[in-house]
């Protein structure tokens, strides 16, 4: 048996690392590795807001008209929807023109910008999908964003590549999903970034078969207006700032991603209540760095 492999790649502009342990065949070991991240390049290659030959920039650009699309498109698109539903609309796919406007709209890569064409007035249900025939339908211009379940939906299927080994690790920038145990046989110990102090941990849990994922205000800033970074309320096109970091602990990943960007859209008292209703755990901070834990931790 072997011991530990641990390989890095970037994608969404964000470093993948993915650890395996007790791997039988070095070979095996890699080729399992490389279809996890070959799992990243194609929802990158299906979910992109930052390049224009994306399947869902491509699919922006048909309106009022059924698009089909690849499950790696469809998949996530229907989970942000249901979330969409759920918190009435304060998480909302169709932030994407205002992200655009706001300097968030430039390809990690090539740093080419993108300019969209939208309708003054979107939301969420102008888009339409349908399951039977998986078809996309705008109703009107609008720019799609799925900035918050895409990473996660990855990681997941990354995570379902490498279910064979007794542990693993899948970490995009410390959104991650720990399978099975450690190379000693305990649960991963994950360390949650200090929000002020990059290079330190705040707080430390321990997940066997589970993911985390954290939402923070302090990750990606504005270049045109002050006070505004990537999280963004729908309607009135600010940052909420009731949390400086959000992180939530869920069976897979793109449930984490999802509910850790609405709790921190849905402030105090609503991000709190979230969590408790999805029947997840969660670790909140506070701008004055007060930790707040929710569920059984």
């Amino acid at each position: 048996m072997g011991g530990e492999m641990k390989k890095t790649r970037l994608f969404m502009d964000t470093v993948v690392d993915i650890q395996v342990v007790a791997w039988k065949s070095k070979d095996q070991a890699e080729a399992q590795i490389n279809r996890a991240f070959d799992a990243f390049r194609k929802v990158e290659q299906a979910c992109s807001r930052f390049s224009l030959d994306s399947e869902l920039m491509v699919a922006c650009r048909q309106i009022g008209t059924p698009v089909p699309v690849s499950p790696f498109l469809f998949e996530p698109l229907k989970f942000a929807l249901e979330i969409a539903e759920w918190t009435d609309g304060l998480f909302d796919p169709t932030v994407g023109k205002t992200m655009e406007e706001y300097g968030f709209n430039h390809h990690y890569l090539t740093r080419q910008s993108i300019q969209s064409p939208s309708a003054d007035s979107v939301n969420y249900r102008d888009i339409v999908l349908n399951e039977q025939d998986r078809t996309l339908y705008l109703l009107k211009p609008l720019v799609i964003d799925l900035g918050a379940v895409a990473k996660g939906f990855a990681i997941d299927l990354a995570a379902h590549e490498l279910k064979e080994f007794a542990g693993f690790l899948v970490n995009a920038g410390g959104d991650l999903y720990a399978g099975g145990t450690d190379e000693s046989g305990n649960p991963w110990r994950i360390g949650i970034q200090h929000p002020e102090q990059k290079e330190q941990i705040i707080e430390t849990i321990e997940i066997s078969n589970e993911a985390i994922c954290t939402s923070g205000s302090y990750e990606r800033k504005s270049s045109k207006i002050a006070d505004v970074h990537h999280l963004i309320h729908p309607k009135t096109k600010q940052s909420p700032n009731d949390w400086i970091s959000c992180s939530v602990i869920a069976p897979f990943a793109m449930m984490a991603d999802a509910i850790s960007t609405a709790s921190f859209l849905m402030g105090l008292d609503g991000g709190k209540l979230l969590i408790e209703q999805a029947d997840l755990k969660g670790i909140l901070i506070t701008p004055s760095l007060q930790i707040v834990k929710v569920g059984d931790i």
